[in-house]
């Protein structure tokens, strides 16, 4: 069914809105939520959650891209599930250490989220983002966004882990030295 087709079934709040919704995006959502809690369970539940909140956020939008509109509200809901769950202990998986990583180039833990939800950074990234050549700009968004491990990232575009890493070292470096021109850090 086409996003076009599953937005109007929304804004005619039918049912069906749902289930196409899972058909076409499910699995898409469920691997982005998986990869941030590193459960099967809290994964499904970040997914229905999706589900809820496309619901009571259509009408009044009105999302060009459901992939995108679906992946940003996952990744939301599984990254507030995870901050929930290991708010008293730290450590361990890859999200941690992918948003240490980031923090190099970001000012302070405590900074990063309100910087993350600035539009002026958002724009910047995205500026920045689209100047890397695509294998750079796909393995970064693969492990800042989507949440992947450096080896998994890495066997996606075929290259080593040991690659991978230093391609995002690099790329982190870019990143900050952009934003301390934009002004931004």
């Amino acid at each position: 069914m086409e996003d076009r087709r599953i937005v109007e079934l929304y804004w005619l709040r039918s049912e069906e809105a749902i289930t196409a919704s899972e058909r076409k995006y499910g699995a898409y959502c469920n691997t982005i939520s998986y990869n941030i809690t590193y459960s099967h369970e809290d994964a499904e539940e970040c997914v229905n959650e999706t589900w809820i909140r496309s619901w009571n956020t259509m009408p009044p939008q009105k999302p060009m891209r459901l992939m995108a509109f679906f992946g940003k509200i996952v990744r939301n809901c599984s990254l507030d599930l995870f901050r929930r769950k290991t708010a008293l202990q730290r450590g361990g998986g890859s999200v941690p250490l992918a948003l240490e990583e980031l923090s190099e180039c970001l000012a302070s833990e405590q900074d990063v989220e309100k910087q993350v939800e600035s539009r002026q950074l958002s724009e910047s990234l995205n500026r920045f983002l689209h100047d890397l050549p695509q294998r750079d700009c796909n393995l970064f968004l693969r492990r800042y966004f989507y949440m992947d491990s450096v080896e998994t990232a890495a066997k996606r575009y075929h290259i080593t882990a040991k690659n991978a890493a230093v391609i995002l070292h690099r790329v982190r470096k870019k990143l900050a030295e952009y934003l301390q021109k934009e002004g931004l850090l």
